[in-house]
C-alpha cells in the first residue's frame, strides 16, 4: 500500500517542520530582548563609552593645570559613581608654652 503526500513531502517532514518553527520564535524572542537591552544600556550610558571620554577631557584637563588636584579626584570619582574623596585633614597643632622653660 502505496500513500502519496504531494510533491517531495514524505512522512516525517512535520518533525522537521516543527523544529524550524521553535528555532524561528527562539531567534525572534533572543532578538527582541537583545534590542532591549541594547537600548535600555545606551539610554543609561552604562556602555561606559561616556563616562571614560569624559574622564579623559577632566585627565587632559588637569594635565593643562586647569583644575587642581583635589578638583580632579571628586570629579573623577563622581564619573566613575563612586563618593568624591575626603580631603586630607590638616595636621593636629602641638601645643606651644608661652613662657619659656630656664634651666637651673
Amino acid at each position: 500500500m502505496w500513500h502519496h503526500y504531494g510533491p517531495g513531502w514524505g512522512p516525517g517532514w512535520w518533525v522537521i517542520g516543527g523544529f524550524l518553527w521553535v528555532a524561528f520564535w527562539v531567534v525572534v524572542v533572543v532578538l527582541i530582548v537583545s534590542l532591549v537591552r541594547g537600548r535600555h544600556h545606551h539610554a543609561h550610558g552604562e556602555d561606559g563609552a561616556g563616562s571614560s571620554d569624559a574622564i579623559r577631557v577632566l585627565e587632559d584637563r588637569y594635565a593643562r593645570g586647569e583644575i587642581t588636584r583635589e578638583e580632579f579626584l571628586e570629579r573623577r570619582a563622581v564619573l566613575r559613581g563612586g563618593v568624591p574623596p575626603t580631603p586630607p585633614s590638616p595636621p593636629p597643632e602641638t601645643p606651644t608654652d608661652p613662657t619659656p622653660t630656664e634651666e637651673l
